[in-house]
C-alpha cells in the first residue's frame, strides 16, 4: 500500500528490488504516474480508479507528483514470475492465463490489460485504505480484500470479450469518463458528452456500460459519492458544502445515497 499528501507539489519516486508481475489500484486520489525505463517515459495522467496490470524489473522508475488535490492512494498486489507455480489455488492458472504478455518480457516495462474499476472494486480499494481494524484483524481483513480484489480484476478480464472495444473507443471512453470526473457539479449531458468524445449516444452509453461495468450516470452518482467521502473524512468541508461540491441541490438527496452506498449517514463520518 503506497500514501502520500502534500502540501505543495512533490515527487515520490520508488523501483522494485526484482522483476516483477503487479497489479496496480488506485484509490480517490487522482495522482499523476510517469514510468521511466531505458530513456522512455510513459504518462498515465489520470489514475483515479485505475487498475493497471505490468512486468517491471530493478530498472524501472515509478514516478508519482502529489499535489494536495491529488494524493497518492495504490494498492500493488505483486509476485515474482518464479512464484507463480506455488501461488495457493488457482492464483497462478489466473495469472498465467489472462497475463500471458508479462510471463516472456520483451523490455524493462510491459503494460499488461489496464482497465478502470467498477463502483463494486472502487468501494473494495475504499475499505482497504480507511479500515478502522488494527493488529492481526487488519492483517486478516487486507488478505481477505487482496484475495477479492484479485478475483474482481481477472474477472472483469475474462468476463470481457477479445478486442470487443476498439482501441480508438477506448480511448474515447476514457475521455469521457475523465470529463464527468472533472465536471461532477454540473456535468453534461449524454448527448453533450457523446459530441465532445466523438462517439454516438447509442455507442456511449452501450460501451461505456461494457468497459466500466455501469450506466453513464450510475458511474456518476458514484463518482459524486465517493469524492463527498473524501471531503467529508479529510475534514475540508460541511456535509452541505460537500453535497453542493459534487452536484447535489438536496442535501436530503444526497444524505440518502451516501447512506445507501456507504451504510451510515454523512453526519455520522467524523465519529
Amino acid at each position: 500500500m503506497e500514501t502520500a499528501t502534500a502540501d505543495r507539489p512533490t515527487v515520490d519516486s520508488c523501483r522494485f528490488e526484482e522483476p516483477l508481475i503487479a497489479v496496480a489500484l488506485y484509490g480517490s486520489g487522482n495522482v499523476e504516474l510517469k514510468v521511466r525505463y531505458a530513456g522512455r517515459e510513459k504518462v498515465y495522467e489520470h489514475t483515479r480508479g485505475l487498475a493497471l496490470a505490468f512486468y517491471a524489473d530493478q530498472e524501472v522508475e515509478f514516478v508519482h507528483t502529489v499535489r494536495p488535490d491529488t494524493p497518492l492512494e495504490c494498492i500493488v498486489i505483486a509476485t515474482a514470475a518464479r512464484n507463480l507455480d506455488r501461488l495457493p489455488d488457482y492464483e497462478g492458472e489466473l495469472f498465467g492465463e489472462l497475463l500471458q504478455q508479462l510471463l516472456d518480457p520483451r523490455d524493462h516495462f510491459v503494460e499488461g490489460p489496464t482497465r478502470f474499476m467498477g463502483p463494486a472494486m472502487q468501494t473494495s480499494v475504499e475499505q482497504v485504505f480507511h479500515t478502522q481494524l488494527a493488529g492481526r484483524p487488519r492483517i486478516l481483513f487486507y488478505r481477505s480484500q487482496t484475495t477479492g480484489l484479485l478475483a474482481q480484476f481477472f474477472g472483469l478480464l475474462a468476463a470481457e470479450p477479445t478486442g470487443s472495444i476498439p482501441q480508438r473507443e477506448r480511448s474515447q471512453l476514457e475521455e469521457a469518463r475523465r470529463i464527468l470526473i472533472e465536471h461532477l457539479d454540473a456535468p453534461p449531458s449524454l448527448s453533450e458528452l457523446s459530441r465532445r468524445i466523438g462517439l454516438n449516444t447509442y455507442k456511449l452509453k452501450k460501451e461505456f456500460k461494457e468497459l466500466f461495468g455501469v450506466p453513464v450516470f450510475k458511474y456518476l452518482q458514484n463518482e459524486r459519492l465517493t469524492t463527498a467521502h473524501d471531503l467529508l473524512r479529510r475534514g475540508e468541508m460541511s456535509v452541505q458544502e460537500a453535497a453542493w461540491e459534487v452536484g447535489y441541490d438536496s442535501l436530503s438527496s444526497f444524505s440518502k445515497a451516501f447512506a445507501r452506498k456507504f451504510g451510515y449517514r454523512p453526519s455520522e463520518i467524523r465519529r
